[in-house]
C-alpha cells in the first residue's frame, strides 16, 4: 500500500516537507527516498514552513508531478500506452528529481553569496578581545550553554548563540548582527553532523576555552564509526590549549585519543575542587564544592545526579574568572531546568519529567539512573529509543533494554518502531517482571497522558523520533 501513496497529490508536499527538514540538503532527501518510506508516517509532528525558498519548491515539485500525469493521460489518447503509464507511474521520481537539482544549485549560489559574510565573521571573531567558549559534544551542549550564560551573565556581559544555531552559517550571522564587541565572553555551541564540522567551526571562531560535554554514538550514518566521530571532535586540540580545554570524564574513548592532558571534570571533582554530598529530589539538585579553604554551598533547579558535573565546571570557571562565592551560589540557585530537557512538572500528584529533547546513549542512561535514585509510587518509563546509532544500533538498545530490566520499573511504555521492538525483545528474554506497554500512536499517548497516570507516580519520557523515523 505504501507504494501507492507516492501517486497521491500530498506526495509533493512531504518531499518539500522533509527537504525543509534536511536543512534544504539534496544528499539528504535522495538518501530518504531511496529508504522507500511510508509516506501515511511523514508530517505527523510538524508542519512545512511557507518561505520563499519553500514556495519556490513547493510550485516546481508540483508542477513536475501534475505535469508527468497530465502529459502521461495525452500520450493515452494518442495510444502511446507504456510512455504514458511510464510517465504516471514515475511521476513522483519527476517531483523528487526536480527538487533535487533546484536545491543543489541553490546550494551552490547560495555559497558563494555567503562567502562576504563568512569572511567578515572571520574578522570580528580574530578581533575580539575577550574570552569565547566553544561548547561541543555528542549531548548537553544547550544545556551547558544555557548554564553558562545563566553564571557568568550575573557579573559579566555574555553573548551566546541561540537556539540551535549551532552550524557556521549561524555563527555567522550572530556575530555580525547580534555581537556588540564589548562582551566579556562569547558562548558559541558547535553542532556536529558529518566529518569536518568541528574544523570548519573552530576555524570560524577560534575558541581559547572549549568544554566537550560528552560522547555518545551519534550522527553515525555520516560519520558511519565512532572512531569517525571521535576524530572530528579532537580537531578541537588545534584550537584552544590543554589548560583550557574541559573534557567530561565519562567520553574515556575520546580522553585516550588526546594528544595532550586536558582538564576533567565529573560529579567527583574538577579542575581541583572535591564534590561531596550530593543529594537528588525531582525538583532539585544539591550538593557541595571544596577546594583548600574555599566551599561552595549549591542548590540547583536542574534535576539529575549527571547535572553535577556541568554545574561544578560552570561554577569552577566562574571562580577562576572572579565572581565570588556568594555570587555564583546565588547564580545557581535561580537555575532551572531546560525546555523538554529532564524538565519536570506535577500534574494531580504525579511528577512527569520531560526529557524528550534527549537523543543521546549517555542521556538515557543518566535519565534511568535518575528515575531509578528518587522514590515514587510507580515508576513509569517511556521512550520510542534513538535514532542515527549506524553500527552502534542493535548494541546501544540491548544494552538500554539491560538498564531498563536493572532498575525494574513498574511500567515501560515502548512507542512502536524497529528498535523499541529490540528492546521489547530482550527484555523478554532476560525475564524482565514489569508491565511492558506497545503504542502505535505516540502523539495520541502523549496528548493524553494525565488518563494513565495517578497522583505518587514519576514518568520519565525520553526522546521523540523525527518525522524522517519509522
Amino acid at each position: 500500500m505504501k507504494w501507492f501513496r507516492f501517486l497521491y497529490p500530498n506526495a509533493v508536499y512531504k518531499q518539500v516537507y522533509m527537504l525543509q527538514q534536511f536543512e534544504y540538503d539534496p544528499y539528504k532527501l535522495a538518501k530518504w527516498i531511496f529508504t522507500v518510506p511510508d509516506l501515511k508516517n511523514v508530517v505527523n509532528r510538524g508542519k512545512l514552513v511557507f518561505t520563499a525558498k519553500s514556495i519556490i519548491l513547493f510550485a516546481v515539485g508540483y508542477s513536475m508531478f501534475f505535469g508527468a500525469i497530465l502529459s502521461g493521460i495525452y500520450l493515452t489518447y494518442q495510444g502511446l500506452y507504456i510512455l504514458a503509464f511510464i510517465l504516471i507511474f514515475f511521476s513522483f521520481d519527476f517531483s523528487w528529481i526536480s527538487l533535487f537539482i533546484l536545491s543543489l544549485v541553490g546550494k551552490v549560489l547560495i555559497e558563494t553569496k555567503r562567502r562576504p559574510l563568512m569572511e567578515n565573521a572571520k574578522e570580528l571573531f580574530e578581533n575580539f578581545e575577550g574570552q569565547k567558549i566553544a561548547v561541543l559534544g555528542s549531548f548537553g551542549k544547550t544545556s551547558m550553554k544555557e548554564l553558562l550564560n545563566s553564571v557568568l551573565s550575573k557579573k559579566f556581559k555574555v553573548s551566546y548563540t541561540p537556539g540551535n544555531k549551532n552550524v557556521p552559517i549561524s555563527h555567522a550571522r550572530w556575530v555580525t548582527k547580534d555581537v556588540s564587541m564589548d562582551e566579556d565572553f562569547l558562548i558559541i555551541e558547535y553542532g556536529e553532523g558529518e566529518p569536518g564540522d568541528i574544523n570548519k567551526l573552530a576555524k570560524l571562531s577560534r575558541p581559547n576555552i572549549s568544554i566537550f560535554t560528552g560522547l555518545a554514538p551519534n550522527h553515525l550514518d555520516h560519520y558511519k564509526t565512532l572512531d569517525n566521530l571521535i576524530s572530528d571532535f579532537l580537531e578541537i586540540e588545534d584550537f584552544t590549549s590543554s589548560q583550557k580545554l574541559y573534557v567530561n570524564s565519562t567520553a574515556k574513548d575520546l580522553i585516550n585519543k588526546l594528544k595532550n592532558n586536558a582538564i576533567l571534570y565529573s560529579d567527583i571533582e574538577v579542575d581541583g575542587w572535591k564534590i561531596e554530598n550530593i543529594k537528588v529530589f525531582v525538583g532539585k539538585t544539591e550538593f557541595l564544592m571544596k577546594k583548600g579553604s574555599d566551599t561552595l554551598k549549591l542548590k540547583s533547579g536542574l534535576i539529575g545526579r549527571h547535572n553535577v558535573g556541568p554545574i561544578a565546571l560552570v561554577s569552577s570557571i566562574a571562580f577562576k574568572n572572579g565572581m565570588t562565592k556568594q555570587e555564583i551560589e546565588s547564580a545557581i540557585s535561580e537555575t532551572v531546568p531546560f525546555e523538554h530537557r529532564m524538565q519536570p512538572r506535577n500534574i494531580n500528584g504525579a511528577w512527569i519529567v520531560d526529557d524528550t529533547y534527549n537523543g543521546n546513549f549517555e542521556g538515557f542512561k543518566a535519565g534511568i539512573e535518575f528515575l531509578n535514585e528518587i522514590n515514587g509510587q510507580r515508576k513509569i518509563y517511556v521512550t520510542p529509543g534513538l535514532v542515527d546509532q549506524g553500527e552502534e544500533n542493535e548494541r546501544v538498545h540491548t544494552e538500554i533494554a539491560h538498564l531498563l530490566f536493572k532498575a525494574n520499573f513498574s511500567q515501560v511504555v515502548f512507542m512502536d518502531n524497529q528498535n523499541t521492538r529490540t528492546m521489547h525483545q530482550v527484555l523478554k528474554s532476560l525475564g524482565y517482571k514489569g508491565e511492558v506497554k506497545i503504542e502505535n500512536n505516540p502523539l495520541a499517548y502523549y496528548q493524553n497522558i494525565d488518563q494513565f497516570i495517578a497522583s505518587g507516580d514519576i514518568i520519565l519520557m525520553q526522546n521523540d523520533l523525527p518525522d524522517a523515523y519509522s
